[in-house]
């Protein structure tokens, strides 16, 4: 008996060592939140500081100073929440890891904000109030503060839920809560706020009918043909051209207004030359990287593996030069109406202000986008490449068309509305084959209803949630807006 007391005491010790183990993972596991929210409180009160630098150290620059954290709060919720839906379905397909994801969006992001952001933000979100209706600048100041304060509370906690939202809508609800709070709800144009409550509708349903459109059409000319191979090599390249023109005519319309202004016209000259370029060079290319692939469905996903991070990155940058002025708009403005004294309806955006905003939406991405990404890519329907690249394709297609009709839409709701969209017309493709399939064998075993609900291809509790959040997003902010301003008011005017 003797000669197993070691054994048992090293059994014991390794016991003892793996309880021990066990501790300090969990441990990890409890403390890793805590290091992005550190991170981020860091960010926030170096921003705070850094504008101190460029406003001056004047008593009343303290008003810029807690403007500027809230700022960088609202760049680091637009980075965890919106960016996810430019990410979020190559990462479902798999075309990207989500490392490569966060960085490739980091990047493209900041690039975009910094290099084509908008010179020019109007301080009241595109006519939602009028300043004139608001009695002095330190009213106007206090409610850009609780504009800016109200948003981006919302914004973190639809995120902390697992929603994806509009971080426009969330700013311009807050405008308009702080508007009618300060000057009554005669300041308030209705009209454009009709019009906004509409694109609540159009955006998302407009990006899923052009989403399942594209996915129909591959579905019929390449993934039902006999020789897949020969019908990819057609196709694959027309597909190709077309996310090249409209891209460019995306970046040209929306990406690229600080470098350079064209109108629609001038866009479609330019999107329907890069189209053809582009359908030139990579027919080849497609020719070559197909050859020796097997005839069957799972090649076909090969194709289309660089085309959707190209466009996943497009729609990035584009994204960060429009978006950025979410964050830093209400900033500007403070900024604007501190320095002179007076506000107005469109101000420049100082360079320190877009740094603010580039860094914090690429901070925002790396310690909180993970989470809305793989609900997104992953979560909602699962993507290939296919489907994925129909999302990111009827993202830039419906916001041209949006900006032809003159319709504010929200990037949010037109990219979540593809992937909603190409779920349910997998769903709706389904059944249909299943009818089909049922009348030519009645022989088959038929499913239950319960079954049947159970295998929907779309998750209905995602697609309530995200819904509800949608429709209250303006109101919720608007309420939050309203009683920050208030409290604001009375602490300080």
């Amino acid at each position: 008996m003797p000669d197993f007391e070691p054994n048992n005491q090293w059994k014991t010790l390794d016991r003892d060592l793996g309880r021990i183990g066990a501790v300090e993972y969990a441990n990890q596991y409890v403390s890793r939140p805590l290091v992005g929210l550190g991170i981020s409180l860091a960010f926030i009160i170096v921003a705070a500081l850094a504008s101190t630098l460029f406003f001056g150290g004047a008593s009343t620059s303290y008003v810029v100073i807690a403007a500027a954290a809230f700022g960088a709060y609202m760049a680091v919720n637009i980075g965890a929440n919106d960016v996810a839906n430019n990410m979020g379905p190559a990462v479902g397909a798999n075309a990207l890891t989500m490392g490569g994801a966060i960085v490739i969006a980091a990047l493209c992001e900041s690039a975009g904000a910094l290099l084509a952001g908008g010179d020019v933000v109007s301080t009241i979100s595109k006519g939602i109030i009028d300043p004139q209706s608001v009695a002095s600048s330190e009213v106007f100041i206090w409610a850009m503060m609780a504009a800016l304060i109200s948003s981006a509370l919302w914004v973190n906690l639809a995120t902390w839920v697992g929603a994806p939202v509009s971080t426009t809508h969330s700013v311009v609800g807050g405008v308009m809560g702080a508007g009618v709070a300060a000057a009554g709800f005669a300041a308030v144009n209705w009209p454009t706020m009709g019009a906004i409550a509409a694109s609540w509708v159009i955006s998302p349903v407009l990006g899923g009918v052009i989403a399942a459109a594209f996915l129909a059409f591959i579905k019929v000319a390449i993934i039902y043909q006999d020789d897949k191979i020969a019908a990819a090599r057609r196709w694959v390249p027309v597909l190709i051209g077309i996310m090249g023109g409209v891209f460019a005519m995306y970046l040209a319309m929306k990406g690229l207004k600080r470098i350079i202004t064209v109108d629609l016209l001038t866009a479609c000259i330019i999107g329907f030359v890069l189209a053809a370029a582009i359908y030139a060079l990579s027919t080849p290319l497609v020719r070559r990287q197909s050859e020796g692939l097997e005839n069957r469905n799972k090649s076909l996903k090969v194709l289309f593996k660089i085309p959707l991070i190209l466009s996943a990155a497009l729609l990035s940058f584009a994204h960060g030069a429009n978006d950025v002025a979410n964050a830093v708009g209400p900033l500007a403005a403070i900024v604007h109406a501190e320095s002179f004294g007076t506000f107005a309806g469109k101000v420049d955006i100082p360079t320190w202000v877009m740094v603010i905003g580039a860094f914090g939406i690429s901070f925002g991405l790396i310690l909180f986008g993970p989470k809305l990404i793989r609900m997104v890519g992953s979560q909602i329907t699962k993507l290939n490449p296919m489907r994925a690249y129909c999302v990111a394709l009827s993202a830039a297609i419906t916001v041209i068309i949006a900006s032809w009709l003159g319709l504010p839409v929200s990037s949010t709701h037109i990219a979540v509305g593809g992937v909603f969209g190409v779920g349910f017309y997998r769903e709706w493709h389904t059944e249909r084959r299943k009818r089909t399939s049922a009348a030519k064998r009645p022989e088959a075993k038929r499913i239950a209803p319960e079954e049947r609900r159970r295998r929907k291809l779309v998750r209905r509790s995602h697609f309530m949630t995200i819904i509800a959040a949608w429709v209250i997003t303006v109101p919720a902010a608007a309420f939050m807006s309203a009683v920050i301003f208030l409290g604001l008011h009375a602490a300080f005017v």
